[in-house]
């Protein structure tokens, strides 16, 4: 496995790739890796000839300075479970190598994509995510990138962007991974207390209960109702909870508005922030 930290030597290393006609598979990460990572990079192994992992931690897409500085980094871990899944060469940049003193966001219209949910919340953490995104497609050029869904909203808006700027990357959506309890799989859950992570689980659990639900109660109740459930238990406290279209992720207000929807929260557990998204 090649570990690569400049852009030069990433495009030196793309152009004997391409010369060579072989297909590559990319896996965009910010490091902190666990298996859901891997499965993302065992998809891109298996359906390519190649297999690339970014590790970059985006300064540009936290709009909480106390949030980057707290985010994970097990640099030297992760490379060993990348090498172990048969990864083929690794970018690990710097911030200086890949942003200019300054340097401003992508320029690219996200619609209502970005003010919604995360975006409202977490205002210009989409545009910085395009912004690396962006790059890391212009110099890597894969034939497929592998993105994981618990992530849905940014599954969504990543495929808008390359749709038009990439259009010929095809964007795969890969399943969440789940810990044993049904808490998704995330770098930021290695921030929780043993008993908080195991408490963590009420956020899956209320939410899969939403297909009973549905057959009794609105929308607006079975999200209240939820939400209670959730907040029912000490530290967790719910940022956002909606039910919406999967494909437009407009929020619903009647279960027959569509009949693909997805139900996606935001839920605070003391300083670590946790989302998650289930097909209802």
């Amino acid at each position: 496995m090649k570990v690569i930290h400049t852009v030069k030597h990433l495009k030196e290393a793309i152009s004997l790739i391409k010369k060579q006609n072989k297909s590559v598979g990319f896996v965009p990460t910010m490091g902190a890796l666990h298996e859901g990572h891997i499965s993302l990079a065992e998809r891109a192994k298996a359906e390519n000839e190649v297999m690339a992992v970014s590790i970059f931690v985006n300064p540009m897409q936290f709009n909480n300075a106390d949030d980057l500085k707290k985010y994970p980094v097990t640099t030297e871990s992760d490379l060993a479970m990348l090498e172990t899944a048969g990864c083929d060469f690794v970018f690990l940049p710097t911030a200086d190598e890949i942003y200019t003193a300054n340097e401003a966001p992508l320029s690219f219209d996200l619609g209502n994509l970005d003010k919604i949910m995360e975006g409202k919340f977490r205002p210009g953490h989409f545009q910085g995510v395009i912004t690396v995104v962006n790059k890391f497609f212009s110099w890597i050029k894969p034939q497929k990138a592998y993105f994981g869904e618990k992530d849905f909203q940014q599954l969504a808006i990543i495929r808008m962007m390359s749709k038009k700027l990439h259009p010929d990357i095809q964007i795969i959506g890969c399943p969440t991974l789940r810990e044993s309890n049904g808490l998704a799989m995330s770098s930021r859950n290695r921030r929780l207390a043993e008993s908080e992570r195991n408490d963590a689980g009420i956020i899956y659990s209320s939410l899969i209960q939403l297909n009973s639900l549905k057959n009794n109660h609105d929308i607006a109740d079975a999200k209240s109702l939820v939400i209670q459930r959730i907040e029912e238990v000490h530290p967790f406290k719910v940022e956002y909870m909606d039910i919406v279209n999967a494909d437009t992720l407009d929020s619903l207000s009647d279960w027959s508005e569509s009949t693909q929807m997805r139900a996606c929260i935001a839920v605070w557990c003391n300083e670590v922030r946790l989302i998650d998204n289930i097909a209802v």
